[in-house]
């Protein structure tokens, strides 16, 4: 699918961030920062060594749809360059940060519905239940926007109750990568950087489930994260060895 088709393909309820909301300088310094990340990952994208592990019962591809997929905040940049052109809608906030953000991934073809887990979150899980419906993929940075960090929030699972699409789950680990001194410790890869790519099996969520069921698959979507995300962290410096083949 090509960028110009997945912007087509948009629904009402999913957005083009906009900044006229923010001032002049705010304005002026959103378009470096957005041309900058842009450039960045495109030109980093292209040299990194990538690998795919999947659990028995994962996806089977980056672009199966629909998903209600879900990842640590962390993961963002390596995210948007290997889930790139896939058409798949994302919750965007509304805050600063989310604008500059949301207009760096619409770029590399994702599309933003917005809300966050503390604005404006039924409108939003609306929209990409709308998506779903339509059977695109749904992404969750699931411990953003602001943390607390590795840690499940309970919107994604109410969605694949409600949409009876599974929640699908994975962790980019990279080896040699610029780690920010910020709430998710955001890694930013390296050129030539090796990326370990685990996906977790699925989870489906029944139309029938309590809301004590509920709580059980979020632990059931806590529990898959941290066996793949302590997985790819551990096996990433294999990546290129035989037993973990270069296949992206």
């Amino acid at each position: 699918m090509t960028e110009a088709s997945t912007r087509e393909a948009s629904t009402a309820s999913e957005v083009v961030p906009g900044s006229r909301r923010f001032t002049l300088r705010q304005r002026i310094v959103l378009r470096i920062i957005i041309a900058a990340g842009y450039w960045f990952i495109r030109l980093i994208g292209p040299t990194l060594r990538v690998c795919v592990s999947r659990e028995e019962g994962a996806q089977q591809s980056v672009g199966q749809r629909p998903l209600v997929l879900n990842f640590w905040h962390a993961s963002i940049i390596p995210a948007t360059y290997l889930f790139r052109d896939a058409g798949i809608r994302v919750m965007s906030s509304n805050s600063y940060d989310g604008e500059y953000m949301g207009r760096i991934i619409h770029r590399f073809g994702f599309v933003a519905v917005k809300g966050s887990s503390s604005r404006n979150a039924v409108r939003a899980l609306l929209g990409l239940r709308r998506a779903l419906q339509q059977g695109w993929a749904v992404a969750f940075s699931i411990d953003g926007p602001r943390g607390p960090r590795y840690q499940v929030k309970p919107g994604p699972v109410a969605l694949a109750r409600s949409s009876g699409v599974p929640l699908s789950t994975f962790h980019i680990a990279v080896k040699n990568a610029w780690v920010l001194n910020t709430w998710d410790r955001l890694i930013i890869p390296k050129p030539f950087s090796r990326i370990l790519m685990r996906f977790g099996k699925l989870i489906p969520v029944p139309a029938e489930a309590s809301e004590e069921d509920l709580e059980r698959y979020q632990q059931e979507l806590q529990d898959s994260l941290d066996r793949i995300c302590e997985f790819a962290e551990a096996n990433v410096r294999k990546v290129g060895a035989p037993e973990f083949p270069y296949n992206v």
